[in-house]
């Protein structure tokens, strides 16, 4: 199929919002967008889906919620001009052929994404994710099978290699494939997420991209902190732009202008964050999950580890509510 609308060529330069598991859905997009400056953040990613789940008859229905997209959320993404893009993952080039053409007939997503990146053990085992830097035959099959499934603009995050750099071989064979975008991160599967990540060879990733395919957008990703470092390592690395994943954990307002985040405004946010997790999932997603999230908003707040450790504690709104006026009351 003939690409349609590939957003990636419209902005010289582009700050995304990472694919997370069980951080970006519909609920933390939001949340984030809506703190957002307008020329911070152009492209969000939701959580990534597996394509052996979504053929399942079985388990379709357990992971479909990972394509759930509030009105709320489409209104900010709307208003602000913002992309969203659906991540997918698995082996078979055929269940992701299916998977593109219900993305693009069933939901609002402007793109979609797979997922060749992820270093998790139990994803590697099937042969999935980062463990196709080890197939690339089966990963061009998938590639072009999704391709063909739709008509969205299709793209790849990866990693320079699987146990060891391979930048060169490997970023060359994906680009063999009409891709719009490619966002390399740089560690290799075997570091997960230690040390540091390697700019210098996401920066050979977009020589290599010069050469063969120079239309491809090339994102870098990996310990970028702030908006500012981003715009530094674009100029440095000559990246086309800069995905952020756990940056976002640091600083929940990273992608805002503030100077400074006061603590009713971060009180309000958490409980703000809380109550639209209610009002999404209701049942279908427990108070637990709910929990990581509250780390983010307790950063550099006086007595952070009492208020995280009561946060940590509440099953509920009610009990959210009791633990931040206590909280407040100890402040006065």
């Amino acid at each position: 199929m003939n690409t349609k609308n590939n957003f990636w060529n419209e902005k010289q330069h582009i700050f995304a919002l990472a694919p997370m598991e069980d951080v970006t859905d519909t609920v933390f997009r939001q949340m984030v967008l809506e703190e957002s400056a307008t020329d911070n953040l152009h492209v969000v990613f939701a959580e990534f889906l597996s394509t052996d789940g979504f053929c399942h008859p079985i388990g379709h229905d357990k992971v479909l919620h990972r394509f759930k997209v509030n009105p709320s959320e489409l209104e900010v993404i709307k208003r602000n001009d913002i992309k969203l893009v659906a991540q997918i993952w698995g082996t078979d080039p055929e269940k992701f052929h299916k998977t593109a053409q219900y993305i693009q007939e069933h939901t609002p997503f402007d793109g979609i994404d797979i997922n060749m990146g992820c270093p998790q053990k139990n994803i590697i085992k099937k042969g999935a994710c980062s463990a196709l830097i080890t197939n690339p035959n089966n990963a061009k099959e998938i590639i072009q099978a999704t391709i063909e499934g739709t008509q969205l603009p299709v793209s790849v995050k990866t990693r320079i290699g699987f146990k060891l750099v391979e930048t060169e071989s490997w970023i060359s064979h994906l680009l063999e494939k009409p891709i719009k975008a490619l966002t390399v991160h740089g560690r290799t599967q075997k570091q997960m997420s230690e040390g540091l990540a390697d700019w210098n060879e996401i920066k050979k990733a977009v020589d290599i991209r010069n050469q063969i395919n120079p239309s491809v957008k090339l994102l870098g990703n990996g310990d970028v902190l702030s908006i500012a470092d981003g715009h530094a390592k674009m100029k440095a690395f000559n990246v086309d732009g800069i995905m952020i994943g756990r940056g976002i954990f640091n600083n929940f307002w990273m992608f805002s202008d503030k100077k400074e985040v006061g603590i009713e405004e971060k009180l309000n946010t958490m409980l703000k964050h809380a109550n639209l997790f209610n009002n999404t999932w209701k049942d279908e997603k427990p108070w637990i999950v709910l929990r990581r999230f509250f780390k983010i908003y307790t950063h550099h707040l006086p007595m952070a580890a009492q208020l995280r450790d009561a946060v940590m504690r509440t099953h509920n709104i009610d009990e959210l509510e009791l633990a931040l006026k206590e909280y407040r009351s100890k402040l006065e």
